[in-house]
């Protein structure tokens, strides 16, 4: 099933070593099948407010997204962003193709 990488990047700064960490970053995903699926802005708000911007990562699992994260190569270049932009990353699975928020439902309502 797959996996995301999600992140919510409330500061932007278009700081040299952020260029570098967008330089290097897809050589340090192509090992674990990471591709983006979201980077960044524009964003369109409808519900409420979101100060920053997204990126979306998607892995074939949480055990590649894990491995991608914890990696060398990736560890050896996250400073670059960290250092310069604030924000959260999470990863998380995916649902299958055949899921149903009603099931969710009655089993939150079974409680």
């Amino acid at each position: 099933m797959s996996a995301y990488g999600f992140a919510h990047l409330r500061s932007r700064r278009n700081h040299p070593d952020v260029i570098e960490y967008l330089q290097r970053i897809q050589a340090t995903l192509d090992p674990f099948a990471g591709r983006f699926v979201i980077h960044g802005p524009p964003t369109e708000v409808v519900e409420g407010a979101w100060p920053g911007s997204m990126v979306l990562i998607e892995f074939p699992g949480l055990d590649e997204a894990r491995a991608w994260y914890g990696s060398p190569a990736y560890q050896a270049i996250v400073h670059l962003r960290t250092d310069h932009i604030e924000g959260d990353l999470v990863l998380i699975e995916g649902v299958a193709p055949a899921y149903d928020p009603a099931v969710r439902a009655r089993t939150l309502q079974a409680g």
